[in-house]
C-alpha cells in the first residue's frame, strides 16, 4: 500500500506539518494513533447493523449522483450533466 505511493523529497523550509512529511512518516504517525485508541477504549468499532446501514446510505449517494455523469465509450466518468 505505501510503497505505491509517489515519494516526493523532503524540502527544508517549505511546508509544516504533515504537509512535510512522507507518506510513510504520515502513516506510521496515523497508525500509532489508531493503536493509542484502540488500547484507550475510545476507537469505534462497527456493528453488522452500523455496516449495513452506512453501506446502504453510501450506496443511495453514489446512485444519486451518477445519474448525473456522462460517460465515455470506455464507461469512464467525464463529465457531470445539469439538469
Amino acid at each position: 500500500m505505501i510503497s505505491e505511493t509517489i515519494e516526493k523529497p523532503r524540502v527544508q523550509g517549505k511546508g509544516r506539518g504533515f504537509a512535510s512529511m512522507t507518506p510513510e512518516e504520515r502513516f506510521r504517525i496515523a497508525q500509532m494513533g489508531g493503536r493509542a485508541a484502540q488500547r484507550l477504549g475510545t476507537a469505534h468499532r462497527f456493528t453488522s447493523e452500523e455496516a449495513r446501514e452506512a453501506g446502504r446510505k453510501g450506496g443511495a449517494i453514489s446512485r444519486r449522483r451518477s445519474k448525473y455523469l456522462t460517460y465515455d465509450d470506455a464507461g469512464r466518468a467525464i463529465g457531470v450533466v445539469m439538469r
